[in-house]
């Protein structure tokens, strides 16, 4: 019997020693470290890289027009006589973010260009783009792409039209989708 008392009397000593019994067990606190991702993107933008331009002509007789395409070729209408030099449409440089679609709005009327010296006038009008204007045309590959602007040059007669040089600008609008 005394050994069952020394036996008892032990393990009265241990659970004593152990902090008894219990039911819970000591919480210790976890910790886990989280990640952050932002991405900045080029500013979306365009810039001319080329002006419109028809040429040198002159008018004839009746008037008529000068037909320029995005892809530079010229066709004359009417009684203008087309002169030597260089012609070509306009280009736009249009950068961001790869892959971006665009939207690309023309000038929906016409645009009168000025005589540097006189007040007289000619229009622009019928304008063309490629790629083709409308609602996510463009499309930037490896973040940029060209656009090619052509239009069509309302000529009058040489009344009309004296001898010179005859400026105008327009607004293209590049928009980011």
């Amino acid at each position: 019997m005394k050994r069952l008392i020394k036996l008892v009397y032990s393990l009265v000593c241990l659970y004593i020693l152990s902090g008894g019994i219990s039911n819970s067990q000591t919480a210790f606190p976890a910790s886990a470290t989280g990640h952050i991702v932002a991405e900045v993107i080029p500013v979306f933008s365009a810039s001319e890289t080329a002006q419109l331009n028809f040429g040198r002509f002159s008018p004839g007789p009746q008037g008529g027009e000068i037909i320029l395409s995005p892809e530079s070729t010229v066709a004359v209408v009417g009684s203008v006589y087309k002169g030597s030099g260089a012609y070509n449409a306009a280009s736009f440089y249009v950068s961001g973010d790869t892959d971006a679609a665009y939207t690309i709005t023309l000038p929906s009327g016409a645009v009168i260009l000025t005589h540097t010296i006189s007040a007289k006038t000619m229009r622009v009008e019928n304008w063309i783009s490629l790629p083709a204007p409308g609602l996510g045309a463009g499309k930037l590959i490896n973040g940029y792409q060209v656009v090619y602007v052509g239009a069509t040059l309302k000529v009058g007669t040489v009344n009309d039209n004296p001898v010179g040089i005859y400026t105008g600008s327009y607004t293209i609008t590049f928009d980011f989708n």
